[in-house]
């Protein structure tokens, strides 16, 4: 496959070949991907047909960007403040549109210009939701009759339309080549199943936070590391990504899902938008809002945006609603080296952590999860993805 350019446009020459001649996991439908589209398509169908495996086989769902997830989410209830967002029937929404909903709602900034995945075919729903969002291209392992031609009309049909073989099963050795020296490894080919959280080390794993854990599992295995992710209700909530410093990606991802909170606060919702401001727009500045510093030229222009003056969110309310944030289920790609992870996790409405252990401050660890009324459960299951 010639690709339309490598990581960066001057890197003109890039191709894609199959390890084993003939056998291809992915068939490109519509588009022309280029290297970072190919790996977000790898990478992301991977993490949903994982995600779907672990959870039974409910659909999964990915936002990509930069090759690690902005968002996943497995298909379930859409709340108002995303079905009044992106304009849908809360009430109706179908498993696979609902799983992608709940994906491109955990940091809906990031996720402009998105690559999507989904575990299940393509609908006529999500179809036509894709035509309505900044969305780059879509992988999934089927679409049903009318939506390749749906889709293939945006951007100017270039929108990238690829179809995943859900019977690939990639060779036992994978390689890469970096500064002229070639790398192998055996594949990581453990499968992520609900034994991984059986040791539990302090506490009592409920089901719904033994789901949330195997959803993040599958998130971090194809997220750049270091990493960790808050899962609540079947949905990342926060994702760090690629931090040098293990707690700088927890203190990172706590962000993202304070802001995902606060996003429903009462404040926040009644931001009157004036009607020509586009959605994105509207999204940045919710999370704007929220975060609470703006400049005097962001100040100027968030006013100008809304039909109304701009309601009070004090730091009394915001201490007092993010308090109310609970059930958050928290997973390590690695050993956690400190209890400050802990520790700043619970601020985050953490109440179940699952990590491989067998750091030398393991036991910091658990007296830290102890402290807080915080499960603990070790996978011995480290998952790095680089």
């Amino acid at each position: 496959m010639e690709l339309r350019y490598g990581i960066n446009p001057q890197q003109l020459v890039a191709t894609a070949v199959p390890v084993e001649p003939g056998s291809r996991p992915v068939r490109v439908v519509n588009g022309s991907p280029s290297y970072v589209n190919l790996l977000d398509t790898l990478n992301s169908w991977q993490l949903v047909r994982d995600a779907s495996r672990a959870l039974g086989g409910r659909p999964a769902a990915a936002s990509f960007k930069h090759v690690s997830p902005a968002g996943a989410a497995v298909a379930g209830p859409v709340d108002e403040v995303t079905a009044e967002l992106y304009g849908v029937d809360r009430d109706r929404v179908g498993a696979v549109t609902s799983a992608y909903l709940r994906a491109r709602d955990a940091d809906p900034k990031s996720s402009y210009g998105d690559f999507a995945a989904v575990s299940h075919p393509v609908d006529a729903e999500l179809a036509e939701l894709l035509t309505r969002v900044v969305c780059d291209g879509v992988i999934a392992p089927g679409y049903a009759p009318g939506t390749v031609e749906t889709l293939s009309r945006k951007k100017s049909g270039r929108f990238l339309v690829v179809e995943a073989d859900a019977t690939y099963t990639p060779p036992g050795q994978e390689a890469r080549e970096v500064f002229g020296t070639r790398l192998t490894q055996q594949r990581d080919d453990v499968p992520l199943s609900p034994a991984l959280l059986d040791d539990v080390v302090c506490g009592e794993l409920t089901a719904s936070a033994r789901e949330d854990l195997l959803l993040g599992l599958a998130v971090l295995r194809y997220t750049q590391s270091n990493s960790v992710c808050y899962v609540r209700g079947g949905a990342t909530l926060g994702i760090g990504a690629g931090q040098q410093s293990r707690v700088d990606c927890t203190r990172l991802a706590g962000a993202k899902t304070d802001t995902w909170w606060l996003r429903r606060h009462p404040a926040v919702r009644a931001l009157a938008f004036r009607p020509d401001i586009r959605r994105q727009d509207r999204i940045n500045w919710q999370i704007r809002f929220v975060e609470g510093d703006l400049t005097p030229d962001e100040r100027a222009r968030l006013s100008g945006a809304l039909s109304v003056p701009t309601p009070d969110l004090t730091d009394v309310r915001r201490t007092a609603w993010l308090a109310e944030l609970t059930g958050v289920a928290f997973a390590s790609d690695g050993a956690l080296p400190f209890r400050d992870n802990v520790d700043h996790a619970q601020r985050h409405g953490v109440t179940a952590v699952a990590e491989p252990g067998g750091s030398m401050r393991s036991t910091d660890v658990e007296d830290a999860c102890r402290e807080h009324g915080i499960t603990l459960a070790r996978t011995g299951l480290r998952l790095f993805h680089h």
